[in-house]
């Protein structure tokens, strides 16, 4: 451990259980020395296990509802007052799809499932961002994160409809980046990380299917959900305090690969299976 976040202060959104990434980036700010408060929704905190953090971290846990401004007003308000100052840095790892729970193509959506699922997963960030800044509670060189997904810039049939919501949050990010900026030396910047066997990634169909693709063409494989806590805390921390508007991919080198050899080789075998000949029977004497 390095103490790259002693004595910082934040918040962290969307920890379920011990296999979220939220869940490890609280372990390691805590291992790095910052104090925070957990936050999920109502109904999250019912079906997860964030107590257990809490404790392991010696956090407080404040319930808050990401699509209502009352219920993140009283976040701020409270989590201010639980650590004692303005934030640090601020985690937003919220996602859903109602279309996907339910099975719904994307070529025939529910829109009114569509909408929840956007409200949740990309309003939510513009939500907690203006709160943050009406409220002047981000101390300056403070750090805003939100995690993405690669389907926002590239076609992952199965997605669905989290990949636009995933563009709009990227798009949010650098909008009201900006102003952050400008106006309050905050930085905020987006993580494009590899899919990764979450409770949430693992709703989307064929995920496993993306995760074996993926490590096969990436050059130095997947990013595991610890190496993106690593990550977000290296963005957390004053090392990168003139990174702003970004959004950056941690994906193993994914994002700028065109095709891999070990890809290559399973689609020429493929390719050799399907046009074999079929074996000539030898004629009976």
């Amino acid at each position: 451990m390095y103490n790259l976040l002693k004595g910082k202060k934040g918040i962290i959104f969307g920890a379920l259980d011990s296999k979220s990434i939220a869940w490890k980036v609280a372990e390691r700010a805590h291992e790095e020395g910052a104090k925070f408060v957990l936050t999920n929704a109502p109904v999250a905190l019912r079906l997860g296990t964030i107590s257990e953090l809490a404790e392991k971290t010696g956090s407080q846990v404040i319930p808050a509802d990401a699509t209502s401004i009352m219920d993140l007003e009283n976040l701020i308000d409270q989590a201010m007052k639980v650590l004692g100052g303005k934030i640090d840095f601020v985690l937003h790892s919220i996602g859903m799809s109602v279309n996907v729970r339910r099975g719904n193509h994307y070529t025939h959506q529910d829109y009114n499932f569509t909408k929840t699922g956007w409200d949740v997963s990309a309003l939510s960030f513009h939500r907690v961002m203006s709160v943050l800044y009406a409220k002047n509670a981000m101390k300056e060189w403070g750090s805003i994160v939100a995690l993405t997904y690669m389907a926002a810039q590239r076609v992952f049939p199965d997605y669905n409809d989290m990949a636009d919501n995933k563009a709009y949050l990227e798009s949010v990010a650098r909008s009201f980046g900006y102003f952050f900026g400008r106006d309050k030396k905050v930085r905020v910047n987006t993580i494009s990380q590899s899919p990764t066997a979450t409770t949430a990634g693992s709703g989307v169909k064929g995920f496993d299917g993306f995760i074996a693709y993926a490590e096969k063409m990436s050059p130095l494989g997947n990013a595991t959900a610890l190496e993106c806590a690593d990550y977000t805390i290296s963005l957390f921390s004053d090392l990168t305090k003139k990174v702003t508007l970004q959004n950056l991919f941690h994906d193993g080198g994914f994002s700028n690969m065109g095709i891999s050899t070990a890809i290559m080789d399973d689609f020429m075998k493929d390719y050799e299976n399907d046009n074999a000949e079929e074996p000539v029977e030898k004629s009976k004497k």
